[in-house]
């Protein structure tokens, strides 16, 4: 009964991962690379880099906003994104023959060393990892149900793995690789070797994943984790007569708005900035602070510029249950919580889980061909038989 039993889960461990190997492999191929994209970004781009050979002060946000401002004087300025030290800030910006740019800009120096109006590497390799590129249709991509469910066979993998690998652990203090026993036994080795040192990513991953996929429903189903910012209520706005053809200008500007931020919240460390849509929109905020098992979009405020008043804000003292898995889940599934340290074990690790999709698959290729080359060996003495007759 034992030997069914752990027959039945060895079965059920190929099946669960070897049908969608390919796809497997891809997505860990390509969230791989997206754990090292920025440092990749910095080897490939010299623009994107931000030296400071006179060992300068960084600017502040607003700052960099204003001198895109000044050197594209008919552009609206919507936003600014703070990336790692050793990358540039990126302006967001408009202007009549760019529908879309982001200009790089040296936060030491102020200098604008890039206009980029595509696609990102950054961007690509993590919507290739996160949703395969599949549109988008309202709330949803098929893609991105298709990567979070591989979660599931993940798990299903890591639970299936351990129970057919008795006493797994000894691999741990006695690793095994037999090299002169074949190309079967080596890879068997491989696979487990790899499986068993790789128990606590593989556990991150699929966890991560999961919460992916409960995130996605709750998207579909227009279920906000995070409540919307407020509107201006529309008695806070200025009296402007139809005779004046020039906006008013917000009272409070976004200078200012940083500054209240950072006396709400003195650990506040800016990383994504809006400035206001139209008249009854906030300045929108969101950074990190001292808090590593936290996102760079840990605190949120909505800031009236009108009147100064901080309509809303969150951080991680004050946040729900799922709003805090909402903030953790991204430092935990790419490895970002410890910065570039932290990223390259996730980088080697992510490589494993990659050979072992590969070496699993190889595994069960061997197999499946040797039982096919017994079936397909004739029975000599069936054979005299039948021609007899």
């Amino acid at each position: 009964m034992a030997k069914i039993s752990n027959r039945f889960w060895f079965m059920l461990h190929g099946w669960v991962s070897l049908p969608i190997w390919l796809l497997f492999c891809f997505i860990c191929l390509t969230g791989t690379i997206a754990v090292l994209s920025h440092e990749i970004t910095w080897l490939t781009n010299p623009a994107s880099r931000a030296l400071n050979p006179n060992d300068l002060p960084e600017k502040p946000v607003s700052e960099l906003m204003t001198i895109v401002e000044t050197a594209y004087p008919s552009a609206a300025v919507t936003g600014a994104m703070t990336l790692e030290p050793y990358l540039v800030n990126v302006v967001m910006f408009s202007d009549a023959d760019k529908p879309f740019a982001m200009a790089y800009v040296n936060q030491y120096t102020g200098e604008i060393q890039q206009i980029n109006e595509g696609m990102t590497f950054v961007g690509f390799i993590r919507s290739l990892h996160a949703w395969l590129l599949f549109p988008w249709q309202s709330s949803y991509s098929l893609g991105y149900y298709l990567v979070c469910s591989m979660a599931l066979f993940m798990l299903a993998s890591l639970v299936t793995g351990l129970i057919v690998y008795k006493r797994f652990w000894r691999s741990l203090f006695a690793p095994k690789l037999q090299l002169n026993q074949g190309k079967k036994t080596l890879l068997a080795d491989l696979h487990k070797l790899s499986g068993v040192w790789s128990i606590w990513f593989i556990a991150i991953m699929a966890v991560t994943g999961l919460w992916y996929l409960v995130q996605a429903i709750f998207w579909h189903a227009d279920i906000d984790i995070e409540p919307h910012a407020p509107l201006v209520a529309a008695e806070q706005l200025p009296f402007v007569q139809k005779s004046d053809a020039k906006p008013a200008v917000p009272n409070v500007s976004l200078t200012q708005a940083l500054t209240l931020a950072q006396t709400r919240f003195p650990d506040f460390q800016p990383s994504y900035v809006m400035q206001p849509e139209h008249n009854r929109d906030m300045y929108h905020l969101s950074g990190s602070g001292d808090h590593i098992f936290y996102d760079q979009y840990s605190y949120n405020l909505s800031i009236n510029p009108w009147t100064g008043e901080v309509a809303s804000a969150t951080s991680p003292g004050t946040m729900t249950g799922m709003q805090t898995l909402m903030h953790i889940a991204d430092p935990l599934h790419y490895g970002t919580l410890g910065g570039i340290w932290t990223k390259i074990i996730w980088f080697i690790f992510g490589l494993i889980l990659s050979g072992m999709s590969i070496t699993g698959f190889m595994m069960w290729g061997l197999r499946n061909l040797r039982a096919f080359k017994n079936a397909s060996v004739p029975n000599t003495a069936t054979d005299l038989l039948e021609e007899g007759c």
